[in-house]
Parts: C-alpha cells; sequence; structure tokens
C-alpha cells in the first residue's frame, strides 16, 4: 500500500544472472496468434543492442493448443523468456511455475521470466499502462473518481488492476459480452476496489474522467469502434481517451472522441514501456525508455500520430 492506501503495481525486479557485456547467446521470444502488427522485435532487439548484450528476440505464432509445448522451450539454455499476448494471457496461468503476486492477483500475463530452469509468470502491462497514463499527465490526483475500461481479457484485467487498485478508481467494465464483464468483476468483490459491470446506458459518464479500450476491436479494423453507440458529447470536456490499439495509430475510437473535442491517445506508450519492463525482468539492464520509443519509430509505428482535437480529421 502506498499513501494513499492504493495498492502499488509498480514492477518488482528480481535478480538477474545476466551481467551487461555477457557474450552469453540469449534469445527472448513473442508468443502470440495472430503476430500481425507486433512491434516488439524491433524494441527488445534493439534493448540488446543498447545493453551490449548477444541477444535476439523473435515473434513466433503460437496457437492455443501448442501454448504448452511452447512454454517448455523457454526452459533451454540461453532463453530469457517470453512475452505473450491474444489469446494466451489467461491460459498460461496454470502452465507456469510460479507467478508474481501481481500476475496472480490479476489473472493474466504476460511476460515469462525463466530462473535456475522455472518459468515465473509477471504482468508488465498494468505498470506499464500506468506509466503510459503518467506520461500524459493522468494520475491518482484528478476530479473524477471513475474510470471505464472496454474489454474482458487479459489486457482489460490489467487495467483494472492498475486503475482500481493502482489509481483508486471506480471501474466500470463494458463489454461485448456482460457475463465476462460480471464475472472479471466479480474477482474483485472481496476486495476494497469497486469494479462494476455495465452496458453503456448505465455508465454515469459525467463521473468518468478516462476511457482505456482493452479489448482487440479496431485492431486492424479502421472503421471498427468498442463504443459504437455512444454520445461522446455527454462526456467531460477533459476525458482522456486511451486505446491500447496501436495498429492503425489512429483508431475509430480515438477519431469519434476528437470529433467531440476530446484528447485521445493509442497505446504505443503503454507497448514500450511494458516492453522495458519485460526486458529488465529478463536481463536486470535498464535501458533508457527512448530505447523503445525510437525502435517504434524506426518501425514505422506512426508513435507521433496522435490524435488530438487539433488533428481529429487525419487517418491511418
Amino acid at each position: 500500500m502506498n499513501g494513499d492506501g492504493h495498492t502499488e503495481v509498480g514492477h518488482t525486479q528480481p535478480e538477474h544472472p545476466h551481467a551487461e557485456g555477457s557474450q552469453t547467446p540469449l534469445s527472448a521470444y513473442l508468443f502470440a496468434d495472430p503476430v500481425l502488427h507486433t512491434r516488439s522485435p524491433a524494441m527488445h532487439n534493439a534493448a540488446f543492442a543498447a545493453c551490449g548484450l548477444n541477444g535476439v528476440y523473435q515473434a513466433r505464432q503460437v496457437r492455443p493448443a501448442e501454448l504448452g509445448a511452447a512454454l517448455q522451450t523457454l526452459r533451454l539454455p540461453g532463453v530469457l523468456g517470453a512475452n505473450l499476448t491474444i489469446p494466451h494471457k489467461e491460459a498460461a496461468l496454470p502452465l507456469l511455475d510460479t507467478l508474481s503476486a501481481a500476475a496472480q492477483r490479476i489473472g493474466a500475463v504476460n511476460t515469462v521470466v525463466r530462473r535456475g530452469g522455472l518459468l515465473r509468470g509477471e504482468n508488465t502491462d498494468a505498470p506499464g499502462l500506468l506509466q503510459a497514463l503518467a506520461d500524459l499527465g493522468y494520475g491518482a490526483g484528478g476530479e473524477y473518481p471513475a474510470a471505464v475500461v472496454l474489454g474482458a481479457g487479459g489486457a482489460a484485467r490489467a487495467a483494472v488492476y492498475a486503475l482500481g487498485a493502482g489509481l483508486g478508481r471506480h471501474v466500470y467494465l463494458v463489454n461485448r459480452t456482460r457475463a465476462r464483464a460480471q464475472e472479471l468483476a466479480g474477482a474483485w468483490a472481496d476486495s476494497d476496489v469497486r469494479v462494476v459491470a455495465a452496458d453503456i446506458a448505465e455508465v454515469p459518464w459525467r463521473e468518468v474522467g478516462l476511457i482505456v479500450n482493452a479489448s482487440s476491436a479496431g485492431l486492424g479494423e479502421p472503421d471498427q469502434t468498442p463504443l459504437p453507440g455512444l454520445d461522446f458529447g455527454c462526456l467531460n470536456a477533459d476525458t482522456l481517451i486511451y486505446d491500447m490499439v496501436y495498429a492503425p495509430p489512429i483508431t475509430r475510437l480515438m477519431l469519434q472522441a476528437c470529433a467531440a473535442g476530446l484528447r485521445a491517445e493509442n497505446g504505443l506508450g503503454m507497448l514500450a514501456h511494458q516492453a522495458r519492463l519485460a526486458f529488465i525482468a529478463w536481463t536486470g539492464c535498464q535501458p533508457q525508455a527512448s530505447v523503445f520509443f525510437e525502435a517504434l519509430e524506426r518501425a514505422g509505428a506512426a508513435f507521433s500520430e496522435s490524435a488530438s482535437p487539433e488533428s481529429g480529421s487525419g487517418g491511418p
């Protein structure tokens, strides 16, 4: 707990055997299905170079039925671990040897660390989101007590943990399948964190200062939005819309927000910060965040193309 009575969600760094300048060949992976749009290899390979480590990061398509076998390959010598994304963040939980306290509470893993032959599940999504929001000036203070999270999967679980336990917000979960939102909300029923499953019409929008899209709506689909029926004019003028989707770099959700004069950002900031925390967990080396942001820019991720009321007419 911190001084405000909120749970600290910062990443706890374990001990690492990989010293800076090591010549031992190292490897790390992304397991996903599909692996389209990923910028993770560009970031992590730049981080290996910045730290003087002989390592390589590769993206692998791993189908759900293949996850168990893929995780076993992480036990091989020289393997640091892996990142997990859609659809593996929740499915990996029972397949790992240990979980960090945060990963266990969140109920999702996005980073697997091999240490001494054992596989430990961690979650860097939650602190990565908090750092991205802090970069935008959003934090524990603020006028509005509530936040809305769109989605109910692994990324949404991390967002609920970050905003509810980390920032003390009341969290309203809006998901296409209400039962999944109710299940996630129920996981917090025995805590001080208030999480409520709600339809769009049930959200008290005047209490909301942040909307986080943690669903896959809009991923690779510029015409898709997770809030098709919302009148954005009902939102507070200083509400921040944060879309974890970053491909396309300007989503329909962001354009809807900008058309109403609201500020909207894509998920590249979170992507960079969660990647840096995963890299630290694997290697012990702490490259500057700029290494990851610059790698994103070189990879053509168009990080500078965040939407604002002034640029709302732009496209992907």
